[in-house]
């Protein structure tokens, strides 16, 4: 069976997840950019482009290792973030590395903690493209006094898929993420997000599908 196989049979489940995982914020100034460590490198390719758009002054890469990066970025995805948006050409001076965290919980919390002498009011998070509503209710939650915004490369299912490489990994953390929204609140790790009914349905059936790898139970 080809690998692209799946995709005509679960696409509208895919697509339903994909769009809820986005905010669709309106993109404003903020007091500083934080690009979200993760195996995908298109986070810090973004990230330099909306620091040439002027949207904020300092950009922190934060991230050590995933069992997903740790063979892609040996040094850590914030070490490997930073130097990539460098050669984009962001100036070296203005941008900073949180490189301990290993979740998004320790993502924002680190990156409070490294920022904490700054009078940051206001937050522009970067993320892959699947994980800004997960990035949204765990900064709410984490760092409460900040105004939040998301950002992810405007990028469609398929190209994404494409440029990853891997549909299974993609749909698995399609899956893994929004597990994550609906059961870390209880956990205290995040805010409640609503979950559409369709998107929860979709839910069950990727799950019943096989795409269970990133689920965190």
């Amino acid at each position: 069976m080809d690998k692209w196989s799946w995709f005509s049979r679960l696409k509208p489940d895919a697509q339903l997840i994909w769009d809820y995982h986005q905010m669709h914020h309106e993109l404003r100034p903020t007091d500083v950019g934080i690009g979200l460590g993760s195996h995908d490198l298109g986070v810090a390719t973004f990230a330099a482009h909306l620091y040439k758009q002027r949207l904020f002054p300092t950009l922190v890469f934060t991230g050590a290792n995933s069992r997903t990066t740790l063979t892609r970025f040996p040094r850590g995805e914030a070490i490997h973030y930073r130097e990539h948006a460098i050669t984009l050409g962001v100036p070296e001076s203005d941008v900073l590395i949180e490189p301990r965290a290993t979740n998004t919980g320790q993502n924002i919390a680190f990156t409070r903690e490294l920022l904490a002498a700054e009078p940051i009011e206001s937050v522009l998070l970067i993320s892959k493209p699947y994980m800004e509503r997960r990035a949204f209710a765990t900064c709410q939650k984490l760092w409460p006094d900040v105004e939040v915004t998301c950002a992810s490369e405007p990028i469609e299912l398929a190209d994404y898929i494409a440029n990853i490489g891997d549909p299974k990994l993609v749909l698995d953390m399609l899956v893994g993420d929004l597990q994550r929204i609906i059961e870390y609140p209880a956990l205290g790790f995040a805010i409640e997000q609503e979950v559409p009914d369709e998107v929860h349905v979709a839910y069950e059936r990727l799950i019943q599908a096989g795409y269970t790898s990133r689920l965190t139970i």
